[in-house]
């Protein structure tokens, strides 16, 4: 497939929070100001209007040429305190409104029904139950919001339905625990791309991507900072550093494993993420409508060479939707 500098076939990450006045009434610890557009969550006014604005997102789509998206619940609404029949009531309101927003959407999006990763049994059976439904697409943190690690054998449920089903799971970072990173903003300039290289690291040496196969994970943001830190982790294998199961696959073997999407913000991370990666598992994401991510598209895009803006915007995503169309057909 040949792409255009004015089309973009895919965007893997565009978030939206839906809004469902009568059923947000049920929710403890959740507002809505119609006056202001403005939602309370746990005390956390999210105040980026967009996010509410399902036609916003397609104005902007169709101002920058992107054909689909496949839209998540943005980080404020991942309330990962949130246990049992509470965090069960959550992710019902937010992937019941995903799933109508996509259906309302004339097939511009389609929704990423989220999962609970503080939670893994509950995630496990929200993905089972989506799965019967012939929908195959999520997202989810990639942390826990405490200790506990995407190894951890609480997982194996999880991964075991996820990957029976072949799903896509799309993995974005939530909040970082580090103070240190309380300054100048580094709880997002750092904390996120450290969030999703722990997340990967663990998934590789404990073996999870070794033994489930099937399942496609994408990361956000280049996939944080494994591109850089890859050759140190084979390294680490390669000498039988304290705590690593040498028995296992060494991370060079797992990378193409993972799809990451191509928010790095520098053509130069971006060859670092192709090589580790591989060069057809990056593809098109926004982050919209957050501004540290590719809100105007084409401009920030505009000197990355024109074999990998096609990769990125019109042949990689492409393989991503015939896998996963025609098994999400029948389903937002």
């Amino acid at each position: 497939m040949s792409g255009t500098r004015n089309s973009i076939l895919l965007d893997v990450h565009a978030h939206l929070a839906p809004v469902f006045v009568d059923r947000l009434a049920n929710q403890g610890g959740v507002s809505w100001d119609p006056a202001n557009s403005v939602m309370t969550v746990d005390g956390h006014a999210v105040g980026m209007k967009a996010l509410f604005r399902p036609e916003e997102l397609r104005a902007w789509m169709q101002q920058n040429g992107v054909a689909h998206a496949w839209i998540s619940a943005p980080p404020p609404l991942y309330r990962q305190q949130l246990r049992g029949a509470d965090a069960r009531a959550w992710v019902g309101y937010v992937n019941d409104g995903l799933s109508e927003i996509a259906a309302a959407s004339e097939g511009a999006f389609t929704a990423l029904m989220h999962l609970p990763t503080e939670a893994p049994g509950e995630a496990a059976a929200i993905a089972r139950a989506w799965i019967d439904r012939h929908h195959k697409l999520f997202a989810m943190p990639a942390g826990t919001g405490d200790d506990r690690t995407l190894g951890d054998a609480e997982f194996e449920p999880l991964w075991n339905v996820l990957d029976d089903a072949g799903a896509f799971v799309f993995f974005h970072p939530g909040e970082c625990a580090d103070g240190r990173l309380s300054a100048y903003y580094l709880t997002n300039l750092l904390g996120n791309p450290y969030e999703s290289t722990v997340a990967i690291a663990h998934m590789v040496f404990s073996g999870v991507l070794e033994r489930y196969r099937n399942f496609v994970p994408c990361f956000a943001h280049a996939g944080g900072m494994v591109p850089m830190v890859a050759g140190r982790w084979e390294r680490g294998h390669a000498t039988a550093r304290p705590g690593l199961d040498t028995q296992l696959a060494p991370p060079s073997k797992l990378m193409s494993r993972i799809h990451v999407d191509c928010i790095c913000h520098s053509e130069a991370a971006a060859e670092l993420a192709d090589r580790t990666f591989g060069a057809d598992n990056v593809v098109f994401g926004s982050d919209w409508p957050f501004p540290m991510g590719l809100p105007d598209p084409h401009r920030q895009l505009a000197d990355f060479a024109a074999e990998r803006r096609t990769r990125y915007l019109a042949d990689n995503p492409a393989r991503l939707l015939a896998r996963f169309n025609s098994s999400n057909k029948d389903s937002a």
